[in-house]
């Protein structure tokens, strides 16, 4: 350890703003690491990774120190929606395996101590799913129909939808039916694609076919669920327009918490019922909420004692760059959520959302990119990469639960340059590649620098791109031609890399019990208050400094910095950087 010398008297005062955890429970500490299958590892050389390529690399996960691992899903689909798409909630796709695979996994997640967490999507099934299937061979009115949102049209011959509901997908967010002669029917619900018919939650058909299938992966071991778009299961009666934007969105005057789509209060009892189920089971089994919800006073709502454990805090992840930023989140979510008495989760990237090493090279603030494509953008990679580890730095100390998206700790940016041919997510196709869709953040791992797919898939084809840098399609997407530098094994053992800085980090959060801590912000002079925040967790003090110029840090040993040389001789903090110290007092 390093000793830092003169004190910084601008960062001695301390105010107190979210004490130490009273539960000492799994969860409310937990790290949880996110895979995203399809590109995790490829067992089988068919350039699509699976559960046995997880199982096989689960130990490297392990390594990290994290306590359970959320699985996208890997449920039987058509995969127009990358498996959001369910036709069979309780069978395995065979392009991910079978469920003696699913088996091994929780076997082999059971031997190095970690939980697995299936990702389950109860807003919406495919419209190959075999109850949708009945509704559309059904009669208007009939109980298969009940379980969905079926309605006739307006206007002259019912031609125009049900309402003004737009798809966050895009386009509109209802879709005709035709009959077997080829006649004009109503119209069914679904908020994203076409092909993810809404479920009816007012059904009570459809709420016992769930606690059907949360029973299923609970009995073969699962450690509890994510539950996918967990704000929109319940839709306003009568299913009416609304004056805001269409597809529910926050503007002006039309916040989202008051969108007819979303959050409504009837969707609480659910999650209340499927608490009490999950209950019975031993292990501490949990449901994680996707509660897209705004402010984070109503995300809180979710986690109350008899709801839900965690909920994803969006408003985290869509932080722009900054200390005042990142404290000024920090601070309004914890009171939200010690006001119902649950941790807060904090989480910088998944497979929704443009990876925050490219966020923040690129100056963006919003969590996905709804514009252009990104590639129109110039990135500046190594600042991006040297912000996000400091990021990451800054939120592993955090107090509270943390998730993690697979290749953070490799520091992996977005594949900007992702040629249109290769484009799978239906976002870019219904707007016409006006928006450019999630894939640059769902690119392959590289695990071996110089091996084919970089070690991710054996699968004939060349590194993923051609000596000219060429993108090829060796895997299901392909990879970069500068990635060998991200590839796991050459940072593996490098005391300079992120994969070292995430494992360091998570072991002195471990060992110091943070994720139970408590959080009290030191005060910075006025001058750098909007670049510098600073914040201690018992007997470590974190430093984020987010401007132009070296900032004093405090007398302390120094545990951890975001990259090598981030304090000067003069035990200054660099920009951009951010630090552990190690107070005695």
């Amino acid at each position: 350890m390093v000793r830092m010398s003169q004190p910084a008297a601008s960062l001695s005062a301390e105010r107190l703003v979210h004490a130490p955890s009273t539960g000492d429970e799994w969860w409310r500490r937990s790290v949880i690491y996110q895979v995203y299958p399809r590109s995790f590892r490829d067992s089988t050389g068919d350039g699509m990774g699976d559960l046995p390529g997880i199982t096989a690399e689960l130990h490297h996960i392990a390594d990290l120190g994290v306590d359970a691992v959320w699985l996208s899903p890997f449920f039987r689909s058509p995969q127009k929606d990358a498996g959001y798409d369910v036709s069979d909630y309780c069978d395995v796709d065979p392009m991910f395996g079978t469920l003696d695979d699913f088996d091994a996994l929780i076997a082999e997640g059971d031997r190095l101590g970690l939980k697995i967490i299936v990702d389950l999507v109860p807003n919406h099934c495919s419209d190959a799913h075999p109850l949708f299937q009945a509704a559309l061979a059904a009669a208007p009115g009939s109980p298969e129909r009940e379980l969905f949102h079926f309605r006739d049209g307006r206007g002259e011959d019912g031609a125009e939808p049900p309402n003004n509901w737009q798809s966050h997908f895009g386009g509109p967010a209802w879709t005709r039916t035709t009959d077997d002669e080829g006649a004009p029917g109503q119209w069914y619900l679904h908020l994203f694609d076409s092909s993810q018919p809404d479920f009816n939650w007012d059904s009570d058909a459809v709420r016992a076919e769930f606690e059907r299938i949360l029973r299923f992966w609970l009995d073969r071991g699962a450690g509890g669920f994510r539950v996918d778009v967990a704000h929109a299961l319940i839709k306003e009666p009568g299913l009416p327009d609304w004056g805001g934007r269409p597809d529910g969105r926050s503007i002006e005057g039309f916040p989202f918490s008051d969108a007819p789509m979303f959050g409504r209060a009837a969707v609480h009892d659910v999650f209340r019922s499927w608490r009490e189920l999950v209950e019975e089971y031993d292990g501490e089994r949990i449901l994680c909420g996707e509660a897209n919800a705004h402010p984070v006073e109503t995300m809180a709502d979710w986690v109350r004692p008899d709801e839900m454990h965690q909920t994803f805090n969006f408003d985290y992840l869509g932080a722009a760059w900054g200390a005042e930023s990142f404290r000024s989140v920090v601070e309004r979510s914890l009171a939200a959520f010690d006001a119902v008495g649950a941790p807060t989760t904090w989480v910088l990237s998944n497979h929704d959302i443009t990876r925050h090493s490219t966020r923040f090279g690129l100056g963006m603030t919003g969590r996905v990119n709804e514009g252009g494509k990104l590639s129109d953008l110039v990135a500046d990679e190594d600042l991006g990469l040297r912000r996000a580890r400091a990021a990451s730095l800054f939120t592993l100390a955090l107090p509270g639960g943390v998730y993690l998206y697979q290749g953070e700790e490799l520091g992996l940016p977005d594949f900007l340059d992702l040629p249109d041919e290769f484009r799978q997510d239906p976002t870019f196709f219904r707007t016409g590649g006006e928006r450019v869709g999630r894939d640059g953040c769902r690119v392959p791992l590289p695990w071996v620098a110089g091996a084919p797919g970089l070690g991710f898939s054996t699968r004939p084809g060349g590194p993923g791109h051609d000596d000219a840098g060429t993108p090829t399609s060796s895997a299901w997407l392909p990879q970069p031609g500068n990635w060998d530098r991200y590839a796991r094994d050459v940072q593996a053992g490098d005391p300079a890399s992120t994969l070292e800085l995430y494992r360091n980090g998570l072991a002195v959060r471990a060992e110091r019990g943070l994720g139970l801590g408590g959080l009290a912000w030191l005060a910075a002079d006025a001058g750098s208050a909007d670049d510098v925040t600073a914040y201690r967790n018992g007997r470590t003090v974190v430093v984020l400094n987010s401007g132009d110029a070296p900032t004093a840090l405090p007398a302390g040993s120094l545990l951890l910095e975001s990259v090598p040389g981030a304090v000067d001789a003069d035990g200054r903090l660099a920009p951009d950087a951010a630090v552990w110290l190690d107070v005695e007092h």
